[in-house]
């Protein structure tokens, strides 16, 4: 993981642990009739896309810098770039297209972060949505994270997403573990992330200046006074 190598780089050992397990959908690929461009709001959607055989011929307007990458990297091209939420991303749209350029499909997961088509049907866009890919969450924390929180032996815990923070707040919950967090740092892609985590206690809990995993990185490092 490209994450993990980063914080490698300036010395700070990380342990990956998947909270959550995607699946593309077996589809032959989304309706593209008319549509103008291409709305992602995670980088698993750009993904999902490419694997799906879509698309590329279509701009592509992404929620944040990871998003962009993996869009790149799948071989769109990408017209614009917001600020890491929905928010942010319905206000790129209305900055970069008119309502009436051509209707808006919007690459997703079976769950979503928010209503990205009302918000811009509100300001007059037609957006149709494609639900490219499942995000299945771990049903039980794993063996491997259990271990370290029970051991004392982590700093820290990095998190990308509001969906895997929140799942593993579940999971430690369940598993007793609430208690061992409050000697911890959570690092947060975002301040929607930092919601999720306001239970158990934690040491503390950082936010990355910009939603991107660079970002996230130097603010781990920093932390651990490497650069």
């Amino acid at each position: 993981m490209a994450f993990a190598a980063r914080l490698a780089d300036c010395g700070v050992e990380s342990l990956v642990v998947p909270l959550m397990e995607i699946v593309f959908e077996p589809a032959a690929g989304a309706d593209l009739d008319g549509i103008r461009a291409v709305l992602l709001t995670s980088a698993n959607g750009a993904r999902a896309l490419a694997a799906a055989g879509s698309g590329r011929d279509l701009p592509v307007i992404a929620v944040g810098p990871a998003t962009a990458q993996a869009a790149r990297q799948a071989g769109f091209a990408v017209m614009a770039v917001a600020g890491g939420d929905v928010v942010a991303l319905a206000r790129t749209v209305c900055d970069t297209l008119k309502p009436d350029d051509g209707t808006l499909l919007h690459v997703c997961g079976s769950v979503v972060a928010g209503d990205l088509a009302a918000a811009l049907g509100g300001a007059g866009y037609t957006v149709r949505r494609f639900t490219a890919y499942q995000a299945r969450t771990a049903r039980v924390l794993p063996d491997d994270l259990a271990a370290v929180l029970r051991a004392g032996t982590a700093d820290g815990a990095a998190f990308f997403s509001p969906r895997s923070a929140a799942t593993f707040v579940r999971l430690t919950r369940e598993a007793g573990l609430g208690g061992t967090l409050e000697r911890l740092a959570g690092y947060c892609l975002s301040e929607a992330v930092a919601r999720e985590l306001t239970w158990p206690v934690w040491g503390v809990l950082r936010v990355a200046s910009s939603p991107d995993g660079e970002a996230l990185a130097r603010l781990i490092c920093a932390d651990a006074e490497r650069p």
